[in-house]
């Protein structure tokens, strides 16, 4: 169904005084107020040429608002509400406003656009998009429903942005406060279900050593393994990945080609899973070579259920990035060369050519990154690089940026908490996407191999010069150090963290280890983007989620976690599920009719539910490792509601929604959700192009362009940066090249033969072999060949 069918609908049924004053123009402001009309002001950005007209070709009365651009490189104008007391209608955080006005428009770049005032500061900002407004030559009404007010908000301006070249003109503009019915809940499970959530162990078991975790839009998990860290399989090229189907809880292996062990993954658009390097070699037992990079690349496809090869990156990279860009695009950093160097150089894969563009066609800064260093993809195209990555410390400087591909700069963003422990952090772009704040939470080191921190940081890219601020402390649980299970204390928290965006909102930590591959963490928590708080003491995973586990959202709104891999090198094939409170608390509502799941970008989309709903929303599916998916979004879709009849906005900005296959969940007044649908966003296809339906330009807001310190200055060109072998955090001195011997003990642990032994024991670490007589820790004093045997800890 297109947009333009959608916008001549009912008055809504709600009712109730309008809160704007002057809505039809009919009072004249005068010369003091710029010659615009009482409670309205010119505004907008950017490079452009434009008009604001009072003009008599009105809706109803005699005066109407004509904006006009004739010239745009970039940015917008707008006809807003003044922001006065006098003027901005007042609001009250939590309700949800109906708003309409009527238009005419020769342009398909325009939109909806809010602004907020912050109850506490008295500052005025952006707030959100609502929906894009399909040309139109005649007057046509717009209705849309804003998203529940966020707190310390006291009033709002909209208004109607033009960023392409031609005209809009508006009248009897109306806002009406709306109730959104919430079912009366009820409990259908234990009373400590119903608060906490609960876990249930599945009776099968994933039967493969997986790292790596994949939503696909078919509704099955990809888990690939590769070698799975193990060195005789990799030895015997047994390479492995398995094919989960929830909805019957079987497993189908995969043939694997090559060791995608510890490799990078993306969604791409058309829904195939792009793989991108692996490991081509384990470090040698000397300790000389680390872990090697594959160049290697492949398509998994969700039809075939196989790998094809695509063509090579430009060199290896083990653990590399992963983010998907606006237009399809896919760009990845750091990671391990061949030769077990850091890799220093940005692979860009191209959706319109289908393959990996050779170096000097993507722009480079020559920086090391590290290893799956966590790049956001920011509303304007830039890339956000939170600070969350694998192994040791954290970036140069501040140890968060922002890269801007196309001017090829990097500028430091500050206040990143304890930047070199945030070795397996986890950082999310909270929902909604449109508010632009990233979450980063925990970490550690696993060289330095601290406790690991309870530290959380947030950062709103929406401010004109962004900062992380220290956020709540992530909440205790208990930790088991090889005694049993303790409660945390101090400032004990978790790296190997996992966060799952939810349908509610909400986000969902779970998992987690105290040390490097050590000392499980048993705690679960939700975090609300609304109040920046944590709700503590949910169920706890009855498994260790440590190293090489991952979890992530099904389309049933429940989330599923597999692995753990400590440092003796076993490996935990139990699979858990998390039901979330949301889904005991009675009926969920259901999506019954999604005509079309084939969206564009500014479109609007019209489904039916089964009884009210106050939200929906995309949500990408996951494609996660290491406790890091920087793709990982949830997109609000504000709706026009008409009874049971719902219709969805879709943002016209690609950058705040890559193109592929996204889950669409309704979400009722008590946050519970419906089973997804799937739908695929993209561009309009050039069929339509061609039959007038103009696809309409991103609204791009101008965020994050006032950045305290200059860019970097610019690195030479160069082959690599160096990396010491031991960057994995195991001293390969001991035991094959999946145990993890570490290079620095917990501090707890006294520098004696026996205390280290004791913790190895504890952990159940077995038989250590000394390889090529290195003994760097002292485990091995009879000098046998056999690190903590008999006679190393005799008196």
């Amino acid at each position: 169904m297109t947009a333009a069918l959608l916008v001549t609908v009912p008055a809504p049924a709600s009712a109730g005084p309008n809160l704007i004053r002057n809505p039809g123009f009919e009072i004249a402001g005068g010369t003091a107020n710029d010659s615009m009309p009482e409670c309205w002001k010119k505004s907008g950005w950017g490079d452009n040429d434009f008009t604001f007209e009072t003009v008599a070709d009105a809706r109803s009365g005699s005066a109407a608002m004509k904006v006009s651009l004739t010239r745009r490189v970039e940015g917008d104008r707008k006809a807003l509400m003044a922001e006065t007391a006098a003027c901005a209608p007042v609001v009250s955080p939590e309700k949800q406003y109906d708003l309409s006005l009527w238009y005419k428009s020769t342009t398909a770049d325009a939109a909806l656009t809010l602004f907020r005032r912050d109850s506490v500061t008295g500052a005025w900002g952006y707030w959100t998009d609502l929906r894009t407004l399909p040309p139109s030559a005649g007057y046509t009404r717009a209705e849309v429903r804003t998203p529940a007010v966020p707190p310390n908000t006291d009033r709002i301006s909209w208004g109607v942005s033009v960023y392409g070249t031609g005209s809009v003109t508006t009248d009897d503009y109306g806002m009406e406060e709306v109730e959104v019915p919430a079912p009366d809940p009820e409990c259908t499970g234990t009373p400590t279900e119903c608060l906490k959530g609960r876990w249930d162990v599945l009776p099968t078991r994933n039967p493969v050593r997986s790292m790596h975790s994949v939503v696909l839009h078919n509704g099955k998990v990809l888990m690939i393994a590769g070698s799975g860290n193990d060195e005789s399989m990799f030895a015997a090229g047994t390479f492995t990945s398995a094919l989960y189907n929830p909805r019957t809880g079987t497993w189908r292996t995969i043939p694997t080609p090559v060791d995608m062990f510890c490799a990078g993954h993306v969604q791409l658009q058309d829904g195939k899973v792009l793989i991108m390097s692996g490991n081509k070699g384990y470090p040698t037992p000397d300790g000389r070579i680390g872990y090697q990079g594959l160049k290697d690349s492949y398509l998994f496809d969700p039809a075939t259920e196989s790998y094809t090869r695509t063509n090579d990156l430009n060199e290896g990279h083990w653990y590399p990035s992963a983010t998907a860009l606006g237009n399809g695009d896919v760009i990845s950093f750091g990671g391990l060369k061949e030769d077990s160097s850091g890799s220093v150089t940005a692979e860009r894969w191209s959706a319109a050519q289908n393959r990996w563009l050779p170096t000097g066609q993507v722009n480079q800064t020559w920086s090391f990154w590290g290893l799956y260093p966590s790049m956001v993809l920011m509303q304007d195209g830039r890339l956000f690089y939170s600070g969350s990555h694998v192994f040791g410390n954290g970036t140069p400087g501040t140890g968060a940026s922002i890269y801007d591909y196309d001017r090829n700069t990097i500028t430091d963003v500050p206040g990143l908490q304890r930047k070199d422990e945030r070795d397996q952090s986890a950082s999310v772009l909270l929902p909604p996407a449109q508010d632009q704040r990233v979450l980063t939470i925990g970490g550690g080191n696993n060289e330095s191999n601290p406790v690991a921190n309870r530290l959380t940081d947030i950062i709103d890219l929406k401010e004109a010069d962004p900062a992380y601020r220290a956020g709540p402390l992530l909440p205790q649980g208990e930790v088991d150090q090889g005694q049993g299970r303790r409660p945390q204390t101090g400032a004990e928290g978790k790296m190997y963290v996992s966060a799952v965006l939810l349908p509610d909102g909400k986000v969902f930590e779970t998992g987690g280890a105290l040390h490097d591959r050590a000392d499980p963490v048993f705690e679960a928590s939700f975090f609300d983007p609304v109040t920046n708080t944590y709700t503590p003491d949910l169920a706890k995973d009855p498994i260790p989620r440590g190293y090489h586990s991952s979890s992530f959202l099904l389309p049933d709104g429940r989330v599923m976690s597999v692995g753990d891999n400590p440092g003796n090198n076993t490996y935990n094939h139990n699979v858990s599920v998390y039901t979330p409170p949301y889904l005991l608390k009675g009926p969920r509502p259901a999506i019954t009719s999604v005509p079309d799941n084939r969206w564009n970008y500014g479109d609007t989309q019209r489904i039916r539910v089964n009884r009210p709903i106050a939200k929906a929303e995309l949500i990408r599916p996951a494609a996660v490792t290491h406790s890091s998916d920087p793709n990982q979004r949830f997109v609000d879709l504000p709706l026009t509601v008409h009874g049971n009849t719902i219709d969805l906005n879709v943002t016209s900005n690609p950058n705040l929604a890559p193109p592929g296959w996204y889950m669409l969940f309704a979400v009722d007044a008590n946050g519970v959700p419906s089973v997804a649908r799937w739908v695929h966003l993209g561009p309009r296809s050039a069929t339509a192009a061609k039959h007038g339906a103009h696809a309409p330009s991103a609204h791009v807001h101008d965020f994050a362009g006032d950045l305290e310190k200059p860019a970097r200055k610019k690195l030479r060109k160069r082959e690599s940066a160096p990396v010491s072998p031991t960057i994995s955090g195991c001293e390969r001195a001991y035991g094959k090249a999946g145990v993890c011997v570490p290079t620095t003990f917990p501090k707890k642990v006294a520098p004696t033969i026996g205390a280290r032994c004791a913790w190895l024991a504890d952990r159940d670490f077995a038989r250590l072999k000394v390889n090529g007589g290195r003994d760097p820790l002292r485990l091995d004093r009879d000098r046998d060949g056999i690190a903590c045997g008999r006679g190393d800890l005799r008196r």
